[in-house]
């Protein structure tokens, strides 16, 4: 049934006319308030764009970076001053989980040898250029060749992790990796900084000789200038895409808030201090524990204390004729406070940790944190038992790394009250990093940078000393053990496995895990934005500099 439809009133025509003068002005009035609106849209499209133009964020750096090439020639400062530049398929989120970056999907095979990255759209290098799948297999081919000098070529060429059998385009927007052996490691090695993430460059970043030039990448910043032994100075990318989500570790949203950033090359910390309270620079990467207390009193510096994965370690030779016998290595783990140990070297930023696998890791579990407890009477009966007869240990530390030589000191006198009698040997960093190389020592204070994975923290300390002779770890239960958490990609079982690992570990004592670091970054107080995290890696991005503060 259709119902009518009422009509309306008729009006008079001096009504009507008024009506339609009236519609015609709201008519006006809605076409004005469109154009004001669109016009406060472009001038807030343009201040957005200003934010932080002319602006130089100056960002105190301890060396000179070694090149431009990412995973090349390459140490931490490097890496950290790279990551704001170049991009890869893949990065680090801030679980220090393997997440896309370039990439918008990544599909894997059942049987774990088959890789397709679908590349996301609209991503620009640093000249123009739109990213494809044929840049990204250049890339890879370069990283590959095998007088590439990249330093994560062996993971990928078949002696380590595993082997690329071939990086092909499948079409402009798809990468497929295929593998000779699955690896639970794949994404994590490519995500990797001190890989330079894998970084894709476009193929003018090397001359047509095949020379390295500069990098051309697809990161929020761009290379400016580096003036060798002074600074190197980043600008930002007008023309960056960046992926929706925010800051993620070294993924999600990136923007670039300050025109600049340049890196400045101040080696020493005193006068890189000196330069943080004058205005001279903005920010001090890893000033010392000490400073961090001093600086905290400060009301014109902020300052950010994150824990790290960095690792601290009391090392101990197994092949040395003396510490051969696990019962004096268990002893001594009994005579030390490890607590203590760490609350008083990192004037309280950290916390103790006697696990290889690092407290800020998603694998930390229960069972990671069960460690060494002090016990002297113990500790006595050991030495008892194995005829030990205050024959010395000689333990070696340095004094560049502040936490190395502090913790020495007082493992020294703690174990003295066990009747333990260590001897000091204070060498320069390069020395004892040869002697831990060579393996010749009897034991060592000493510290290993951030790894991302527990497997990989595992690999750097356990091996083949006969082939290795710098592995700490001799021992094929653990050998068959991380083998399998290099290939397992069942969270459930890896856990069990770095479980096992951790409960041998401390019955064998081939090493006392101290603590993981704490990184602090000291700031102006006109930062604004910035974050450290658990590796160590300080981002520049989504950061600004508050003219007001």
């Amino acid at each position: 049934m259709t119902m009518p439809v009422p009509m309306p009133p008729s009006r008079p025509p001096a009504a009507a006319a008024a009506t339609a003068l009236l519609a015609l002005a709201l008519a006006a009035g809605a076409a004005c308030a469109q154009a004001q609106a669109q016009a406060q849209a472009q001038t807030a499209a343009a201040v957005a764009v200003a934010v932080g133009a002319g602006q130089t964020m100056r960002i105190q750096i301890n060396s000179d970076i070694r090149s431009t090439d990412p995973g090349g020639n390459r140490d931490d400062n490097t890496d950290n001053v790279l990551t704001h530049v170049v991009e890869g398929l893949v990065a680090l989120r801030e679980d220090t989980s393997a997440g896309p970056m370039l990439a918008s999907k990544i599909d894997t095979s059942a049987d774990g040898l088959t890789y397709t990255f679908t590349l996301r759209d609209g991503v620009k290098f640093q000249n123009g250029a739109v990213l494809t799948a044929d840049d990204v297999v250049w890339s890879w081919q370069r990283y590959l060749k095998p007088t590439s000098g990249w330093r994560c070529l062996p993971e990928f060429d078949g002696k380590g992790m595993t082997k690329l059998l071939s990086v092909e385009a499948a079409n402009p927007k798809t990468v497929v990796f295929k593998l000779d052996r699955p690896s639970g490691l794949f994404l994590t090695m490519m995500a990797r900084p001190d890989c330079g993430s894998a970084a894709i460059i476009h193929r003018s970043s090397v001359g047509a000789d095949g020379q390295w030039k500069e990098p051309v990448g697809t990161g929020p910043y761009k290379l400016k200038d580096w003036k060798r032994g002074q600074y190197v100075e980043l600008t930002r990318f007008d023309g960056y895409t960046s992926r929706s989500e925010p800051r993620d570790g070294l993924t999600g949203g990136k923007k670039a808030e300050i025109e600049n950033l340049r890196f400045v090359v101040i080696p020493d910390s005193a006068a890189a201090k000196a330069a943080l309270y004058s205005g001279g620079i903005d920010a001090f990467i890893s000033p010392s524990p000490s400073d961090v207390i001093e600086m905290r009193k400060r009301s014109d510096v902020i300052v950010d204390t994150t824990p790290v994965m960095t690792m601290v370690a009391l090392l101990l030779q197994t092949n040395d004729p003396l510490l051969k016998d696990v019962r004096i290595r268990r002893a001594l783990a009994l005579a030390l406070d490890t607590p203590e140990v760490a609350k008083s070297v990192t004037e309280g930023l950290s916390a103790v940790n006697n696990s290889a696998v690092p407290s800020s890791s998603p694998y930390y579990s229960a069972v990671q944190a069960g460690g060494f407890k002090r016990d002297i009477p113990a500790a006595k009966k050991l030495l008892a038992e194995a005829g030990y007869r205050g024959q010395p240990i000689k333990l070696m530390a340095n004094k560049r790394y502040e936490a190395l030589y502090s913790a020495a000191v007082l493992v020294q006198a703690m174990a003295s009250e066990a009747g333990i009698n260590v001897e000091l040997e204070v060498l320069d960093w390069a020395t004892q990093l040869d002697r831990y190389t060579k393996g010749q020592y009897q034991s060592m204070a000493f510290v290993y940078s951030a790894r991302i994975d527990p497997s990989l923290n595992y690999e750097m300390v356990s091996g083949d000393k006969a082939a290795q002779p710098r592995k700490v770890w001799d021992s094929a239960y653990a050998q068959t053990r991380l083998a399998e958490s290099m290939v397992s990609r069942d969270k459930a079982r890896r856990q069990v496995l770095f479980d096992e690992m951790h409960r041998q570990m401390l019955q064998d004592v081939p090493m006392i895990v101290l603590f993981n670091a704490s990184d602090a970054t000291a700031m102006r107080k006109s930062v604004v934005g910035f974050k450290g995290w658990a590796p160590a890696k300080p981002r520049f991005w989504n950061v600004r500099l508050d003219a007001r503060s």
